[in-house]
Protein backbone atom coordinates (compact mmCIF):
# COMPACT_ATOMS: atom_id res chain seq x y z
CA UNK A 1 0.00 0.00 0.00
CA UNK A 2 1.37 3.22 -1.29
CA UNK A 3 1.17 6.47 1.09
CA UNK A 4 1.42 9.94 0.24
CA UNK A 5 3.11 12.01 2.81
CA UNK A 6 3.64 16.07 2.74
CA UNK A 7 6.16 16.51 5.71
CA UNK A 8 5.52 20.03 5.59
CA UNK A 9 1.90 19.58 7.05
CA UNK A 10 3.45 17.03 9.92
CA UNK A 11 6.25 19.79 10.87
CA UNK A 12 4.01 21.19 13.68
CA UNK A 13 4.04 17.99 15.47
CA UNK A 14 7.78 16.75 14.75
CA UNK A 15 9.18 20.27 15.34
CA UNK A 16 8.58 19.73 19.53
CA UNK A 17 9.38 16.24 18.93
CA UNK A 18 12.61 16.42 17.74
CA UNK A 19 13.74 19.36 20.15
CA UNK A 20 12.79 16.86 23.06
CA UNK A 21 15.44 14.49 21.31
CA UNK A 22 17.92 17.26 21.38
CA UNK A 23 17.37 18.15 24.80
CA UNK A 24 18.23 14.49 25.76
CA UNK A 25 21.47 14.84 23.47
CA UNK A 26 22.37 18.06 25.26
CA UNK A 27 21.89 16.81 28.57
CA UNK A 28 24.08 13.37 27.87
CA UNK A 29 27.23 15.88 26.14
CA UNK A 30 26.76 18.81 28.46
CA UNK A 31 25.04 17.77 32.03
CA UNK A 32 23.50 20.69 33.68
CA UNK A 33 22.83 23.29 31.07
CA UNK A 34 19.44 24.14 32.02
CA UNK A 35 19.61 27.82 29.87
CA UNK A 36 20.26 25.69 26.72
CA UNK A 37 18.07 22.98 26.76
CA UNK A 38 15.37 25.35 27.84
CA UNK A 39 16.31 27.47 24.90
CA UNK A 40 16.38 24.34 22.84
CA UNK A 41 12.80 23.56 23.82
CA UNK A 42 11.20 26.96 23.43
CA UNK A 43 12.70 27.03 19.90
CA UNK A 44 10.86 24.03 19.01
CA UNK A 45 7.89 25.02 20.26
CA UNK A 46 8.17 28.62 18.30
CA UNK A 47 9.32 26.87 14.90
CA UNK A 48 6.11 24.00 15.30
CA UNK A 49 3.84 26.92 15.98
CA UNK A 50 5.60 28.88 12.94
CA UNK A 51 4.83 26.13 10.28
CA UNK A 52 1.23 25.82 11.57
CA UNK A 53 0.74 29.34 10.23
CA UNK A 54 0.83 27.99 6.41
CA UNK A 55 -2.33 25.73 7.45
CA UNK A 56 -4.52 28.65 9.31
CA UNK A 57 -4.66 31.18 6.51
CA UNK A 58 -4.98 28.16 3.86
CA UNK A 59 -8.18 28.18 1.96
CA UNK A 60 -7.93 24.31 0.30
CA UNK A 61 -7.92 21.38 1.79
CA UNK A 62 -4.45 20.18 3.29
CA UNK A 63 -3.99 16.81 3.68
CA UNK A 64 -2.03 14.08 4.08
CA UNK A 65 -1.04 10.25 5.15
CA UNK A 66 -3.18 9.65 2.14
CA UNK A 67 -3.57 5.87 0.97
CA UNK A 68 -4.38 4.85 -2.58
CA UNK A 69 -7.15 4.90 -4.73
CA UNK A 70 -10.16 3.78 -5.16
CA UNK A 71 -10.47 3.12 -1.28
CA UNK A 72 -8.09 5.95 -0.67
CA UNK A 73 -7.87 7.54 3.09
CA UNK A 74 -5.98 10.53 4.21
CA UNK A 75 -4.77 10.28 7.91
CA UNK A 76 -3.64 14.00 8.45
CA UNK A 77 -5.84 17.32 8.14
CA UNK A 78 -3.53 20.38 8.44
CA UNK A 79 -6.14 22.49 7.48
CA UNK A 80 -7.23 25.56 9.00
CA UNK A 81 -8.81 24.44 12.05
CA UNK A 82 -6.39 21.74 12.96
CA UNK A 83 -3.71 24.60 12.47
CA UNK A 84 -5.34 26.66 14.42
CA UNK A 85 -5.34 24.42 17.59
CA UNK A 86 -1.66 23.26 16.74
CA UNK A 87 -0.38 26.93 17.04
CA UNK A 88 -2.26 27.36 20.47
CA UNK A 89 -1.54 24.62 21.82
CA UNK A 90 2.30 24.91 21.01
CA UNK A 91 2.48 29.15 22.33
CA UNK A 92 0.54 28.00 25.11
CA UNK A 93 3.33 25.31 26.18
CA UNK A 94 5.71 27.77 25.45
CA UNK A 95 4.12 30.25 27.50
CA UNK A 96 3.90 27.55 30.51
CA UNK A 97 7.74 26.86 29.87
CA UNK A 98 8.75 30.61 30.43
CA UNK A 99 6.79 30.39 33.99
CA UNK A 100 8.78 27.69 34.84
CA UNK A 101 12.25 29.04 36.53
CA UNK A 102 14.87 28.49 34.65
CA UNK A 103 17.13 27.48 38.07
CA UNK A 104 14.50 24.41 38.79
CA UNK A 105 13.85 23.26 34.98
CA UNK A 106 15.33 20.26 34.17
CA UNK A 107 15.84 17.91 31.71
CA UNK A 108 12.83 15.84 33.44
CA UNK A 109 10.74 18.90 33.15
CA UNK A 110 11.04 19.89 29.16
CA UNK A 111 10.80 16.29 27.94
CA UNK A 112 7.24 15.99 29.03
CA UNK A 113 6.46 19.42 28.04
CA UNK A 114 7.51 18.76 24.83
CA UNK A 115 6.43 15.28 24.52
CA UNK A 116 2.75 16.82 25.74
CA UNK A 117 2.40 19.09 23.40
CA UNK A 118 3.60 16.68 20.34
CA UNK A 119 0.57 14.60 21.28
CA UNK A 120 -1.47 17.62 21.66
CA UNK A 121 -0.80 18.64 17.76
CA UNK A 122 -1.12 15.36 16.48
CA UNK A 123 -4.39 14.55 17.93
CA UNK A 124 -6.42 17.55 16.79
CA UNK A 125 -4.89 16.67 13.00
CA UNK A 126 -5.45 12.70 13.09
CA UNK A 127 -7.65 11.27 11.50
CA UNK A 128 -7.47 7.47 12.37
CA UNK A 129 -8.24 5.78 15.50
CA UNK A 130 -4.74 3.94 15.59
CA UNK A 131 -2.89 7.50 15.58
CA UNK A 132 -5.72 9.34 17.62
CA UNK A 133 -5.81 7.35 20.81
CA UNK A 134 -2.27 7.21 20.99
CA UNK A 135 -1.33 10.51 20.68
CA UNK A 136 -4.73 11.56 22.52
CA UNK A 137 -2.85 9.74 25.60
CA UNK A 138 0.55 11.40 24.60
CA UNK A 139 -0.94 14.49 25.37
CA UNK A 140 -1.91 13.75 28.89
CA UNK A 141 0.59 11.10 30.31
CA UNK A 142 3.36 13.41 30.74
CA UNK A 143 1.11 16.22 32.77
CA UNK A 144 0.47 13.65 35.04
CA UNK A 145 4.19 13.24 35.35
CA UNK A 146 4.39 16.93 35.54
CA UNK A 147 2.15 17.15 37.99
CA UNK A 148 3.54 14.64 40.62
CA UNK A 149 7.14 15.88 39.64
CA UNK A 150 7.46 17.53 43.64
CA UNK A 151 8.36 16.02 46.79
CA UNK A 152 4.70 16.71 48.57
CA UNK A 153 2.04 14.60 49.32
CA UNK A 154 -0.87 16.69 47.95
CA UNK A 155 1.12 16.80 44.74
CA UNK A 156 1.19 12.99 44.35
CA UNK A 157 -2.80 12.91 45.83
CA UNK A 158 -3.43 15.25 42.72
CA UNK A 159 -1.36 13.45 40.17
CA UNK A 160 -2.57 9.86 41.18
CA UNK A 161 -6.17 11.32 41.26
CA UNK A 162 -5.67 12.85 37.03
CA UNK A 163 -3.92 9.74 36.37
CA UNK A 164 -6.79 7.07 37.55
CA UNK A 165 -9.26 9.13 35.63
CA UNK A 166 -7.28 9.24 32.93
CA UNK A 167 -6.94 5.17 32.88
CA UNK A 168 -10.80 5.21 32.74
CA UNK A 169 -11.02 7.86 30.78
CA UNK A 170 -8.74 5.48 28.12
CA UNK A 171 -10.77 1.90 28.75
CA UNK A 172 -14.12 4.18 27.74
CA UNK A 173 -11.91 6.00 24.45
CA UNK A 174 -10.72 2.51 23.62
CA UNK A 175 -14.08 0.81 23.74
CA UNK A 176 -15.48 3.69 21.95
CA UNK A 177 -12.88 3.09 19.08
CA UNK A 178 -13.74 -0.73 18.83
CA UNK A 179 -18.15 0.32 18.58
CA UNK A 180 -17.08 2.61 15.22
CA UNK A 181 -15.09 -0.10 13.70
CA UNK A 182 -17.30 -2.68 14.34
CA UNK A 183 -20.78 -0.13 13.00
CA UNK A 184 -18.89 1.58 10.14
CA UNK A 185 -15.77 -1.38 9.42
CA UNK A 186 -13.62 1.87 8.82
CA UNK A 187 -10.54 2.68 11.37
CA UNK A 188 -10.85 6.55 10.17
CA UNK A 189 -13.17 8.98 11.30
CA UNK A 190 -15.04 9.85 8.50
CA UNK A 191 -18.01 11.14 7.02
CA UNK A 192 -18.93 9.14 4.14
CA UNK A 193 -17.84 6.12 6.30
CA UNK A 194 -20.22 6.82 8.84
CA UNK A 195 -23.26 8.29 6.26
CA UNK A 196 -23.13 4.49 4.59
CA UNK A 197 -23.37 2.82 7.84
CA UNK A 198 -26.48 5.19 9.24
CA UNK A 199 -28.35 4.04 6.25
CA UNK A 200 -28.67 0.39 7.90
CA UNK A 201 -31.39 0.67 10.77
CA UNK A 202 -29.33 -1.76 12.33
CA UNK A 203 -25.98 -0.25 13.27
CA UNK A 204 -27.30 2.44 14.19
CA UNK A 205 -27.44 1.75 17.97
CA UNK A 206 -24.13 0.40 17.61
CA UNK A 207 -22.63 4.07 16.49
CA UNK A 208 -24.63 6.19 18.52
CA UNK A 209 -23.08 3.86 21.35
CA UNK A 210 -19.66 4.91 19.94
CA UNK A 211 -20.29 8.28 19.63
CA UNK A 212 -21.44 8.47 23.60
CA UNK A 213 -18.67 6.36 24.70
CA UNK A 214 -16.05 8.72 23.02
CA UNK A 215 -17.56 11.39 24.05
CA UNK A 216 -17.78 10.43 27.91
CA UNK A 217 -13.77 9.42 27.44
CA UNK A 218 -13.23 12.77 26.48
CA UNK A 219 -15.49 14.61 28.76
CA UNK A 220 -12.91 13.99 31.11
CA UNK A 221 -10.28 15.42 29.67
CA UNK A 222 -12.40 18.87 29.05
CA UNK A 223 -13.38 18.82 33.20
CA UNK A 224 -16.74 18.51 32.15
CA UNK A 225 -19.81 17.45 34.70
CA UNK A 226 -20.30 14.68 35.91
CA UNK A 227 -16.37 14.19 34.69
CA UNK A 228 -14.73 16.63 36.47
CA UNK A 229 -14.06 15.79 40.07
CA UNK A 230 -10.31 14.98 39.60
CA UNK A 231 -9.77 18.99 38.62
CA UNK A 232 -9.69 21.07 41.67
CA UNK A 233 -7.72 18.77 44.29
CA UNK A 234 -5.80 18.32 40.39
CA UNK A 235 -4.91 22.00 39.78
CA UNK A 236 -4.86 22.99 43.10
CA UNK A 237 -2.45 20.27 44.67
CA UNK A 238 0.54 20.70 41.40
CA UNK A 239 2.77 23.76 40.81
CA UNK A 240 1.34 26.75 39.55
CA UNK A 241 2.48 26.38 35.48
CA UNK A 242 1.54 22.72 35.75
CA UNK A 243 -2.18 24.38 36.30
CA UNK A 244 -1.44 26.71 33.63
CA UNK A 245 -0.84 24.28 31.21
CA UNK A 246 -4.03 22.16 32.14
CA UNK A 247 -6.43 24.68 31.66
CA UNK A 248 -4.86 25.62 28.25
CA UNK A 249 -2.99 23.59 26.20
CA UNK A 250 -4.24 20.30 27.31
CA UNK A 251 -7.93 22.07 27.02
CA UNK A 252 -6.98 22.76 23.87
CA UNK A 253 -6.02 19.14 22.67
CA UNK A 254 -8.95 17.64 24.23
CA UNK A 255 -11.39 19.75 21.93
CA UNK A 256 -9.41 19.36 18.94
CA UNK A 257 -10.01 15.57 20.01
CA UNK A 258 -13.65 15.77 20.45
CA UNK A 259 -13.72 17.63 17.56
CA UNK A 260 -12.47 14.92 15.57
CA UNK A 261 -14.95 12.68 16.64
CA UNK A 262 -18.00 14.87 16.08
CA UNK A 263 -16.72 16.16 12.59
CA UNK A 264 -18.55 13.23 11.10
CA UNK A 265 -21.80 13.29 12.83
CA UNK A 266 -22.58 16.70 10.52
CA UNK A 267 -22.91 14.33 7.30
CA UNK A 268 -26.07 12.50 9.20
CA UNK A 269 -28.05 15.61 11.10
CA UNK A 270 -30.21 15.88 8.05
CA UNK A 271 -31.50 11.90 7.67
CA UNK A 272 -34.61 10.45 9.27
CA UNK A 273 -33.53 9.82 11.88
CA UNK A 274 -31.04 12.08 13.16
CA UNK A 275 -28.29 11.57 16.05
CA UNK A 276 -30.78 12.74 18.76
CA UNK A 277 -29.15 10.72 20.98
CA UNK A 278 -25.83 12.29 20.74
CA UNK A 279 -27.36 15.69 20.75
CA UNK A 280 -28.84 14.81 24.01
CA UNK A 281 -26.07 13.76 25.24
CA UNK A 282 -23.92 16.68 24.49
CA UNK A 283 -26.56 19.16 25.69
CA UNK A 284 -26.92 17.49 29.05
CA UNK A 285 -23.02 17.93 29.31
CA UNK A 286 -23.03 21.44 28.47
CA UNK A 287 -25.74 22.30 31.15
CA UNK A 288 -24.45 20.62 33.85
CA UNK A 289 -21.25 21.67 33.61
CA UNK A 290 -22.20 25.15 32.88
CA UNK A 291 -24.43 25.32 36.15
CA UNK A 292 -22.25 22.98 38.68
CA UNK A 293 -19.40 24.86 37.42
CA UNK A 294 -20.78 28.26 38.00
CA UNK A 295 -22.20 27.60 41.39
CA UNK A 296 -19.22 25.81 42.85
CA UNK A 297 -16.91 28.90 42.30
CA UNK A 298 -19.16 31.38 43.63
CA UNK A 299 -18.18 29.49 46.80
CA UNK A 300 -14.54 29.74 46.77
CA UNK A 301 -12.33 32.30 48.08
CA UNK A 302 -9.11 30.28 47.16
CA UNK A 303 -7.79 31.64 43.85
CA UNK A 304 -6.62 28.54 42.11
CA UNK A 305 -9.68 26.55 43.18
CA UNK A 306 -11.82 29.31 41.88
CA UNK A 307 -10.16 28.49 38.68
CA UNK A 308 -10.30 25.19 38.39
CA UNK A 309 -13.73 25.73 39.23
CA UNK A 310 -14.07 27.88 36.47
CA UNK A 311 -12.58 25.67 34.33
CA UNK A 312 -15.06 23.21 34.58
CA UNK A 313 -18.25 25.59 33.41
CA UNK A 314 -16.02 26.66 30.71
CA UNK A 315 -16.41 22.96 29.60
CA UNK A 316 -19.96 23.71 29.24
CA UNK A 317 -19.33 26.77 27.20
CA UNK A 318 -17.03 24.90 24.99
CA UNK A 319 -19.51 22.43 24.15
CA UNK A 320 -22.19 24.56 23.58
CA UNK A 321 -21.51 24.93 20.09
CA UNK A 322 -21.03 21.78 19.21
CA UNK A 323 -24.43 20.58 20.20
CA UNK A 324 -25.54 21.59 16.81
CA UNK A 325 -22.76 18.95 14.67
CA UNK A 326 -22.01 21.52 12.58
CA UNK A 327 -18.81 22.86 10.84
CA UNK A 328 -19.73 26.13 12.27
CA UNK A 329 -19.98 24.57 15.55
CA UNK A 330 -16.82 23.38 15.56
CA UNK A 331 -15.23 26.67 15.01
CA UNK A 332 -17.40 28.15 17.28
CA UNK A 333 -15.71 25.75 20.27
CA UNK A 334 -12.35 26.27 18.82
CA UNK A 335 -12.22 29.75 19.27
CA UNK A 336 -14.19 29.47 22.25
CA UNK A 337 -11.28 27.57 23.89
CA UNK A 338 -8.15 29.44 22.46
CA UNK A 339 -9.66 33.07 24.00
CA UNK A 340 -10.43 30.99 27.69
CA UNK A 341 -7.32 29.49 27.14
CA UNK A 342 -5.37 32.85 26.56
CA UNK A 343 -7.13 34.30 29.87
CA UNK A 344 -6.40 31.67 31.64
CA UNK A 345 -3.07 31.86 30.48
CA UNK A 346 -2.88 35.61 31.63
CA UNK A 347 -4.79 34.69 35.33
CA UNK A 348 -2.13 31.94 35.91
CA UNK A 349 0.66 34.22 35.32
CA UNK A 350 -0.44 36.80 37.13
CA UNK A 351 -1.11 35.07 40.21
CA UNK A 352 2.63 33.66 40.03
CA UNK A 353 3.90 36.93 39.68
CA UNK A 354 2.09 37.77 42.96
CA UNK A 355 2.75 34.89 45.29
CA UNK A 356 5.69 32.72 43.39
CA UNK A 357 5.25 29.55 42.12
CA UNK A 358 4.71 27.13 45.33
CA UNK A 359 1.30 26.05 45.94
CA UNK A 360 1.72 26.86 49.87
CA UNK A 361 1.84 30.74 48.95
CA UNK A 362 -1.67 30.35 47.37
CA UNK A 363 -3.89 32.87 49.09
CA UNK A 364 -7.16 33.59 49.97
CA UNK A 365 -9.28 36.37 47.60
CA UNK A 366 -8.80 38.98 50.32
CA UNK A 367 -4.79 38.56 49.51
CA UNK A 368 -5.69 40.18 46.06
CA UNK A 369 -7.27 43.74 47.96
CA UNK A 370 -5.85 46.50 46.57
CA UNK A 371 -3.31 44.93 44.15
CA UNK A 372 -3.77 47.22 41.30
CA UNK A 373 -2.15 50.04 43.58
CA UNK A 374 0.42 48.03 44.64
CA UNK A 375 1.30 46.03 41.65
CA UNK A 376 -0.41 47.48 38.82
CA UNK A 377 1.31 45.39 36.44
CA UNK A 378 0.11 42.14 37.56
CA UNK A 379 -3.26 43.53 38.92
CA UNK A 380 -4.29 45.36 35.62
CA UNK A 381 -3.70 42.08 33.54
CA UNK A 382 -5.30 40.15 35.78
CA UNK A 383 -8.28 42.11 35.91
CA UNK A 384 -8.38 42.36 32.41
CA UNK A 385 -7.91 38.57 32.09
CA UNK A 386 -11.27 38.48 34.88
CA UNK A 387 -13.34 40.41 32.64
CA UNK A 388 -12.61 38.38 29.23
CA UNK A 389 -13.48 35.10 31.46
CA UNK A 390 -16.44 36.97 32.56
CA UNK A 391 -17.75 38.22 29.04
CA UNK A 392 -17.58 42.03 29.91
CA UNK A 393 -16.03 45.31 28.62
CA UNK A 394 -13.40 45.81 28.08
CA UNK A 395 -12.50 42.19 27.51
CA UNK A 396 -14.84 42.18 24.44
CA UNK A 397 -13.54 39.46 22.99
CA UNK A 398 -14.52 37.39 25.82
CA UNK A 399 -18.08 38.40 25.12
CA UNK A 400 -17.49 38.16 21.33
CA UNK A 401 -16.69 34.27 21.61
CA UNK A 402 -19.88 33.73 24.09
CA UNK A 403 -22.31 35.54 21.57
CA UNK A 404 -20.47 33.03 18.40
CA UNK A 405 -20.78 29.78 20.59
CA UNK A 406 -24.41 30.65 21.57
CA UNK A 407 -25.09 31.05 17.31
CA UNK A 408 -24.88 27.36 16.32
CA UNK A 409 -27.43 25.80 18.92
CA UNK A 410 -30.09 28.93 18.19
CA UNK A 411 -29.56 27.71 14.10
CA UNK A 412 -30.13 24.52 15.14
CA UNK A 413 -33.33 25.08 17.03
CA UNK A 414 -31.41 24.13 20.13
CA UNK A 415 -33.20 27.17 22.43
CA UNK A 416 -33.69 25.69 25.69
CA UNK A 417 -29.99 24.98 25.75
CA UNK A 418 -29.05 28.53 24.51
CA UNK A 419 -31.34 29.91 27.46
CA UNK A 420 -29.93 28.05 30.33
CA UNK A 421 -25.78 29.46 28.72
CA UNK A 422 -27.44 32.95 29.20
CA UNK A 423 -28.13 32.22 32.65
CA UNK A 424 -25.08 30.58 33.43
CA UNK A 425 -23.36 33.52 31.88
CA UNK A 426 -25.09 36.03 33.90
CA UNK A 427 -24.27 33.82 37.36
CA UNK A 428 -20.62 33.79 36.02
CA UNK A 429 -20.12 37.33 36.33
CA UNK A 430 -20.97 37.27 39.59
CA UNK A 431 -18.00 34.79 40.46
CA UNK A 432 -15.31 37.10 38.33
CA UNK A 433 -16.73 40.14 39.31
CA UNK A 434 -16.41 39.32 42.92
CA UNK A 435 -12.41 38.68 42.18
CA UNK A 436 -12.41 41.99 40.37
CA UNK A 437 -13.45 44.04 43.35
CA UNK A 438 -11.23 43.11 45.41
CA UNK A 439 -8.13 44.32 42.93
CA UNK A 440 -9.86 48.12 43.52
CA UNK A 441 -9.95 47.65 47.37
CA UNK A 442 -8.40 49.42 50.03
CA UNK A 443 -4.62 47.63 50.11
CA UNK A 444 -3.74 45.94 53.44
CA UNK A 445 -0.39 45.98 54.48
CA UNK A 446 -1.02 42.65 57.08
CA UNK A 447 -2.50 40.39 54.29
CA UNK A 448 -0.25 41.84 51.28
CA UNK A 449 1.97 38.69 49.86
CA UNK A 450 5.64 39.33 49.69
CA UNK A 451 6.86 39.97 45.72
CA UNK A 452 8.54 37.06 44.47
CA UNK A 453 12.07 38.35 43.53
CA UNK A 454 11.95 36.02 40.64
CA UNK A 455 8.93 37.52 38.36
CA UNK A 456 10.14 38.85 35.09
CA UNK A 457 8.97 35.89 33.38
CA UNK A 458 5.80 35.43 34.79
CA UNK A 459 4.75 39.13 34.25
CA UNK A 460 6.21 38.62 30.34
CA UNK A 461 3.82 36.04 29.54
CA UNK A 462 0.92 38.20 31.69
CA UNK A 463 1.89 41.33 29.58
CA UNK A 464 2.28 39.07 25.83
CA UNK A 465 -1.38 37.18 26.94
CA UNK A 466 -3.06 41.00 28.07
CA UNK A 467 -1.84 42.21 24.27
CA UNK A 468 -3.04 39.27 22.65
CA UNK A 469 -6.23 39.96 24.17
CA UNK A 470 -6.50 43.31 23.45
CA UNK A 471 -5.85 42.40 19.88
CA UNK A 472 -8.31 40.11 19.79
CA UNK A 473 -10.91 42.43 21.14
CA UNK A 474 -10.27 44.99 18.37
CA UNK A 475 -10.19 43.16 15.57
CA UNK A 476 -12.00 39.71 16.15
CA UNK A 477 -12.06 38.44 12.85
CA UNK A 478 -8.24 37.46 13.54
CA UNK A 479 -9.89 34.97 15.42
CA UNK A 480 -12.79 34.37 14.04
CA UNK A 481 -12.00 34.55 10.30
CA UNK A 482 -9.93 31.50 9.66
CA UNK A 483 -12.68 29.18 11.47
CA UNK A 484 -15.83 30.55 10.33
Amino acid sequence: MTLAIDWVLLLPALLPAAAMLLVLLVDAAVPGARRVMAVVAALGLAAGAATAVPGILAADERLTLCTAAPDGRCLWDGGPLPSTLQAGILLATLAVLALVSVRRVGVVDLTLLLASAAGGTAVVASRDLGTWLVTLELATLPVIALVAWRDRRAATHGALTLLTTSLVSFGLLVLGAALWVLGTGDPTLTGESLAAAWAAPERRPVLTLAAVVLVAGLAFKLSAVPFHAWTPPTLTAGPLPVAALLASASKLAAVGALVVVLAPWESVVGANPGPHALVSVLVGLTVASMLVGTVMALRQTEVVRLLAWSTVAQAGWVVLPLTALSAAGRGAAVAYTIVYAVAALVAFAAVRATHGPRVEDHRDLTAYRGILRRDPVAGGTLALALLVLAGLPPGVIGLVAKVVALGPPVAAGLWPVAVVAVIAAVLGIAVYVRWFAVLFGRPDDASAPVRPRRRRASVAVAVVGTAVIVVLSVLPQLLLGPLA
